[in-house]
């Protein structure tokens, strides 16, 4: 009488090797998309208020390193100007080279180029009426410069207090080290686009690839903790099961 025996032993080096193997792409998707975030992006803390409620004291927040002359109209940046302070300083970008940015129209809203732009994230002044700003302004901004307010305008110190000084309060595009992608710490993700400015020439800026990195980093987490658990899983199931063949299972063997 001839026959076979049937054993598990093929499946389980089949689990061992799908198992490494997701450790594996989980270890190269981990470290990958932290490296490359590493690459593209640079931590700041929010030191002060001036930008609330978009960015509270103390957020976490990551910049996409760019160029300055990458930079449109409604962007949230990070760059350091001698006339302003010595440390990098966070502002929202409301008007560029060429720009005549003033404020306010009758409806307390911000102008540039004569165009009302609504901002949405603004914080609303005494009464719940929102107001672009608490002082009327009006400013050229000269080319190759940025025009620069916080979000909280009735305590932020920005191209306003700055418009008596060279460059009517604006400051050089090569003063930008960053624009803010996304707050992570308290976990907002990513900064809603500032639509009102969409309509102007040049348009708005789009998110950077915070999404996909997170996407990536997360799923490698998953890899890994699924690879690793499938050995103690295994081992516990095989404990489990009662010794001999199963019912419905006949073992034949040869003799």
């Amino acid at each position: 009488m001839s026959g076979t025996i049937r054993t598990k032993g093929g499946r389980g080096r089949l689990g061992s090797v799908l198992s490494g193997l997701a450790v594996a792409v989980g270890c190269v998707l981990f470290l990958g998309g932290f490296g490359w975030g590493a690459v593209l992006y640079q931590p700041y803390t929010v030191p002060t208020d001036s930008m609330t409620p978009t960015l509270d004291v103390g957020s976490k927040i990551l910049a996409q390193r760019i160029d300055g002359d990458e930079v449109r109209r409604g962007d949230v940046v990070v760059f350091s100007d001698p006339l302003w302070g010595a440390s990098p300083m966070v502002k929202r970008v409301v008007a560029v080279g060429g720009d005549t940015v003033a404020c306010c129209d009758r409806d307390g809203r911000l102008t540039v180029n004569g165009k009302p732009v609504d901002e949405p994230y603004l914080r609303p002044g005494i009464g719940g009426r929102t107001v672009a700003s608490g002082q009327d302004f009006s400013a050229t901004v000269p080319a190759g410069n940025l025009f620069l307010l916080g979000d909280d305008r009735n305590t932020s110190l920005d191209s306003r207090t700055h418009l008596e000084e060279a460059g009517r309060g604006s400051v050089p595009r090569s003063a930008v080290v960053g624009r803010v992608d996304a707050v992570v710490w308290p976990a907002k993700g990513l900064l809603e686009p500032a639509e009102g400015f969409a309509g102007l020439p040049g348009g708005i800026s789009r998110p950077g690839p915070f999404t996909a990195l997170r996407t990536a980093i997360t799923a490698g987490v998953a890899l890994i903790l699924l690879g690793a658990a499938y050995g103690p899983v295994a081992r516990l199931l095989t404990r489990r099961r009662p010794d001999g063949p199963r019912p419905g299972v006949r073992e034949r063997v040869e003799a």
